[in-house]
């Protein structure tokens, strides 16, 4: 069975909105190590509606001469989840599940293939963790506070424990920590 892996950049106060524009300072060579190994071992991504958006106004028109993962982005099956959009026809390789959400996304698992990544996206990740979805959830949190923004776990939702199954801490102080929800044997 396929795995549905986050991973996301965080500030210390929570938040995860806008990582562009805080994030930058504190990547290196370790983090872009970290994120093309995630990148490897999978074969689709999930996006929300925001970071579909996002992604789809930049990505498109860029190669991997400008940006080392715009191949990966580009070419890798995507799967938009959203009930508002109603085509995601504009960039290639991408699918809506706009329609029975989690009955959709426990269906790629059961497909074959590598894991089924998230990239930002923290509503979507949230909806995931809330309905047993999410396998492992990866934190990169940077030793910075943002003050104000949208937050991986606002107000709302049942509690969800997580076990850490692993952590490296890198030379810029972002601190990787990976989680998997407690009860879950490690997977892949």
């Amino acid at each position: 069975m396929r795995r549905v892996v986050a991973g996301l950049f965080v500030s210390l106060d929570g938040v995860v909105e806008a990582p562009e524009k805080w994030q930058l300072p504190y990547f290196n060579d370790e983090m872009g190590e970290a994120v093309g190994a995630a990148m490897a071992a999978s074969d689709a991504m999930l996006l929300g509606r925001v970071t579909y958006q996002e992604f789809a106004s930049y990505w498109p028109g860029t190669s991997s001469e400008d940006q080392p993962f715009a191949d990966y982005i580009n070419n890798t099956q995507k799967y938009v989840v959203s009930t508002t959009l109603e085509n995601v026809a504009g960039w290639r390789n991408s699918t809506l599940i706009s329609e029975n959400i989690a009955e959709e996304i426990a269906e790629l698992k059961r497909q074959p293939g590598k894991d089924i990544a998230i990239t930002g996206s923290g509503t979507l990740v949230h909806s995931l963790l809330q309905d047993d979805l999410l396998d492992e959830l990866g934190l990169m949190v940077h030793p910075v506070v943002v003050s104000s923004g949208k937050r991986l776990f606002e107000d709302g939702g049942d509690e969800k424990g997580l076990k850490l199954v692993d952590s490296k801490t890198f030379s810029t102080g972002v601190i990787y920590l990976t989680y998997q929800p407690a009860g879950k044997e490690a997977e892949g």
